[in-house]
């Protein structure tokens, strides 16, 4: 299983050749209007087959990478998942709280974090430790948010709110608050030093 950072760096690479393919209509186009004279316009079978391509590229994108993302077969099947286990943890007056810490994982089984805020907008931001994220959802009081999971690589990883709420929510952060173990790889992003 993929995780963030590898279909992150792949699609940074794609996104960018395809904004490059979209930049260059953009250029024909504007190329075209400032010419001066009387010039030909191209054929509108070629007009339209560049659109269709650049079409087929972004959702070709889409249908391809879907399944690589990591959260997408959980979200796609959440309805028939079972938790193996669910953490609750509590948002309030710009503090996180844990029913436990750290919250362990086994490698492979589904988690639930089960998130209440008792007062503003939060959000609830699983990290590395190189500050890159692993996934994240936006807490909203008086509800019940939820995300399943499923780790595949040992590592121990900090929460962090993700939304503004004002300036005290840059400091919501709970240090060493998931540590996942029993797994054959190491995310070598979430390590402490010397092992885990």
């Amino acid at each position: 299983m993929a995780d963030s950072i590898d279909v992150l760096s792949t699609l940074k690479l794609v996104y960018t050749i395809y904004a490059l393919i979209v930049i260059s209509l953009i250029g024909w186009f504007a190329l075209r209007i400032i010419q001066d004279g009387k010039k030909e316009g191209a054929k509108p079978v070629v007009f339209y087959a560049y659109i269709g391509v650049l079409v087929a590229i972004g959702t070709g994108l889409h249908f391809l990478t879907y399944n690589v993302v990591p959260w997408v077969p959980i979200d796609l099947d959440r309805a028939n998942l079972k938790a193996d286990k669910t953490f609750h943890i509590t948002y309030k007056d710009h503090k996180i709280e844990l029913d436990e810490k750290p919250m362990k994982v086994e490698c492979g089984k589904k988690v639930v974090f089960e998130v209440v805020s008792e007062d503003l907008t939060y959000g609830f931001g699983l990290f590395r430790k190189n500050h890159t994220m692993v996934t994240q959802m936006q807490v909203v009081p008086g509800k019940v948010n939820d995300l399943m999971w499923e780790f595949h690589k040992n590592g121990t990883y900090y929460i962090r709110s993700t939304e503004y709420s004002g300036p005290k929510g840059a400091q919501m952060i709970v240090k060493d608050a998931v540590v996942v173990s029993g797994c054959s790889e190491n995310d070598k992003y979430a390590m402490n030093e010397g092992g885990n």
